[in-house]
């Protein structure tokens, strides 16, 4: 599809489909139109709002034009937030990948570095030492062994490159910064997704619907993309929406400061390291097995109800399940 054609078509308050975004994203990644074209393209889709079919045709290019990570696993899950919510939190999501792979459960983790906060997954994974790469090999057998494996998303996602200059320049953020969380190589079965409001979180229960996946969306009402815990939350699954207390989880109400990460990746690193270990604050604790709980959840498929998904969690890290999984993790990918 020309881009002249598309961006008529949009200026109309036409709607792309599915495949004629596809085929926008895989004629960028061919070096077929001029960057000022890019550039009211993607300012057109952030003033006109971004559809289902626009998220789901630019993953389906970048999926296309990337790198796949076939794995040699039937079933896992993929831990990840939107970012964007400036709130500088530790790695939680990061974390409760290794409580749930502690607890049995295979985990599919993507992730890059951070753009808003101190702290990415990839950070905190590079800072014990990990070696990114995309050797199905090393994969398979670092999810087989360690019951864990992580995708570096600039390993994966090539097209992401040919859109980076441009989005730099734009002084508002993009319909990629929505893509992060769909375009994991794996093309993991089961997601618990943290989002920053709840027009995302009815946007992705859409797209996760059209996928067929399961899915859990969390969301912390006052802008947390993920189970914060300091005050109510909501959660949208396959089966059912609904807006949780922290007391409806037997949890204490948690302060703002006890979520930031730290000044630099050390210090999230440490923080990190100490929920694995157990010594980190109960709230900390708390946090991480909350979002964990959801996550198992959404690969049990809603058969076990959270007051046990959370028991399973909080066992991961008190009987060091979860810090012997991190380990093993380390030593297969250093």
């Amino acid at each position: 599809m020309e881009m002249k054609q598309a961006l008529n078509k949009m200026l109309n308050h036409e709607q792309l489909t599915r495949e004629e975004t596809k085929e926008m994203l895989i004629g960028i990644t061919r070096g077929e139109y001029p960057t000022e074209q890019i550039a009211a393209w993607l300012t057109e889709l952030a003033m006109g709002g971004v559809t289902v079919d626009v998220l789901l045709g630019l993953r389906d290019g970048i999926l296309e034009t990337g790198v796949p990570a076939p794995l040699d696993c039937d079933r896992y899950i993929d831990v990840v937030g939107t970012g964007g919510d400036r709130k500088n939190t530790f790695n939680i999501s990061t974390t409760a990948c290794f409580v749930i792979a502690g607890a049995g459960y295979k985990v599919a983790k993507h992730g890059n570095y951070s753009a808003t906060s101190v702290s990415g997954a990839s950070n905190v994974i590079a800072c014990h030492g990990v070696r990114f790469t995309d050797d199905m090999d090393r994969l398979n057998r670092s999810i087989n062994e360690a019951g864990i494996v992580y995708l570096h998303a600039q390993m994966f996602a090539k097209a992401l490159k040919f859109v980076a200059p441009i989005r730099k320049v734009l002084p508002f953020p993009t319909v990629f910064n929505l893509l992060g969380p769909l375009v994991n190589p794996s093309r993991p079965q089961a997601q618990l997704l943290g989002v920053a409001n709840l027009d995302q979180m009815r946007l992705y229960a859409q797209v996760y619907q059209r996928m067929g996946i399961d899915y859990g969306i969390v969301h912390s009402i006052d802008g947390y993309d993920e189970i914060s815990l300091t005050g109510d939350f909501k959660v949208s699954t396959n089966d059912y929406e609904r807006i949780y207390r922290p007391a409806d989880l037997g949890l204490a109400l948690a302060k703002p400061e006890e979520l930031v990460a730290g000044a630099s990746e050390e210090e999230a690193a440490a923080i990190f390291d100490s929920v694995l270990n157990g010594t980190c604050l109960p709230t900390q604790r708390d946090i991480v097995v909350a979002n964990a709980a959801f996550g198992i959840q959404v690969m049990e498929r809603g058969r076990k109800d959270i007051a046990e998904c959370m028991a399973i969690a909080r066992e991961s890290i008190e009987s060091g399940a979860a810090l012997r999984t991190f380990r093993k993790f380390v030593e297969i990918n250093s």
